[in-house]
């Protein structure tokens, strides 16, 4: 008899079908046993004789193959339970499991849920987290794609950093030292010159000593850019368009838990503010009494900004633009005459998911930016070579998809949303 799929099961009532699957639930009482049975498509509620399950000593977690005919039950959430005919073990849990698939993940440390990631990612919950990650870089993909971009790969093996050697990992690449990359830009900025828009999706590395619930040493980054742009604007606005378009998808296939989750279904961004970073200080003043922020937001900060958004436009995010340009990369596009780049950060829910902006797309003015900033023309000499083939006005973002599944779900820290996390202390499992 063919396998089939439990969300296929109630196609097959008074049928007898074959099922395989985890034991997420088992409940013994004395003349029925119930058995809920759980595969990559649902659960289904299995009805057996105390002793048939008995007799095989299935426990939690255990992986089975089921043999049962399909019944009406208008009790149950499927509207279907299947009554037991066979079972067959075909691999066995351990017997000392530190949790199952049944727990409340909430509840365990997070060092014994990463030790044991497939039993975890098994939990209703997590195994929704990694869902709604996947929805969010499909809905990246089909936006993009729809509006002209093309999907890129690149190289996560470079010669050296996109900002000047800071904060890289070195490996010993055959005679020579090579690095991870710290970001995709660069290849991002060829792209524009060959195929105008493109984005792309890949992990990138920074060699930051941070412990704390928003980083990671390794971490997804969905970028884009794009050319013949006037100014970062149109990317802001490109934004809003995707993550409401991202948006609504979620809320319609997840709204009730995220909801149930974060407090609240995700907000129409496209009624996202955008402040200056210099009219940011001002409310943060005015509001809050801060005066202690210059060239940059703390976490505190950004939190406070997205309380006053939420307050005066309904959606708990903002556009900060206009970051001093001191503080930005030697590529990033100065906004007027007063020290101000041409460069934006979104902040949602009280966190930083996106930095992005306007880039320089000149060779005479990249060099110079370099030079400002104490670096050498000559070590970006391929890269600068690449702005002599015909390089339009551009710019781009990029978003961290583990942030933004946390903050979409209201996890409390990043590593929640990241399947094998990496950082200073982690490097197994």
């Amino acid at each position: 008899m063919e396998r089939i799929f439990i969300e296929r099961a109630g196609q097959f009532i008074g049928q007898e079908v074959r099922l395989m699957g985890w034991v997420q639930r088992l409940r013994a009482l004395a003349k029925t046993t119930f058995i809920v049975l759980r595969d990559c498509s649902g659960s289904v509620q299995i009805v057996s004789p105390p002793a048939q399950v008995a007799a095989l000593g299935m426990k939690l977690d255990d992986v089975v193959e089921i043999r049962g005919r399909v019944r009406e039950e208008s009790r149950s959430k499927s509207g279907f339970e299947i009554d037991l005919i066979e079972a067959r073990i075909l691999n066995p849990a351990a017997h000392d499991l530190p949790f199952n698939s049944s727990s409340d993940c909430s509840q365990i440390g997070m060092d014994v849920v990463l030790d044991h990631r497939p039993l975890s990612v098994r939990t209703e919950a997590v195994n929704e987290t990694f869902h709604v990650q996947a929805a969010i870089l499909n809905a990246f993909r089909s936006f993009l794609t729809k509006n002209h971009f093309t999907e890129i790969v690149t190289s996560k093996i470079v010669a050296g950093g996109t900002e000047g050697g800071t904060n890289l990992f070195e490996m010993k690449y055959f005679e020579r030292t090579a690095y991870l990359s710290q970001s995709p830009q660069f290849f991002k900025e060829h792209g524009v010159a060959a195929l105008e828009r493109v984005f792309e999706t890949g992990h990138v590395y920074r060699a930051e000593p941070h412990a704390t619930s928003r980083h990671l040493t390794e971490y997804y980054s969905l970028d884009l850019e794009m050319g013949f742009i006037d100014g970062p604007e149109e990317l802001i606005a490109l934004e809003r368009s995707l993550l409401a378009e991202i948006f609504e998808l979620l809320n319609q296939r997840f709204g009730e838990s995220i909801k149930r989750r974060s407090g609240a279904i995700l907000p129409d961004m496209t009624r996202t503010p955008t402040w200056e970073f210099a009219e940011c200080l001002a409310r943060l003043k005015t509001a809050f009494g801060r005066t202690d922020l210059v060239d940059d937001l703390d976490p505190e900060g950004e939190r406070q900004l997205c309380e006053l958004a939420e307050r005066e436009c309904g959606v708990p995010a903002v556009f900060v633009l206009g970051f001093p340009l001191a503080a930005r990369p030697f590529y990033t596009h100065p906004r007027g005459e007063n020290g101000a780049a041409q460069s934006f950060d979104l902040l949602f829910r009280g966190l930083e998911i996106t930095t992005g902006g306007q880039r320089l797309h000149a060779r005479t003015t990249l060099e110079t930016a370099l030079r400002r900033k104490g670096m050498r023309p000559d070590d970006f000499a391929g890269h600068l070579r690449m702005f002599e083939l015909g390089m339009p006005p551009h710019g781009g973002f990029a978003i961290g998809l583990e942030r933004l599944t946390a903050q979409v779900l209201g996890l409390a820290n990043v590593r929640e949303a990241t399947m094998y996390p990496r950082d200073r202390n982690r490097v197994t499992p």
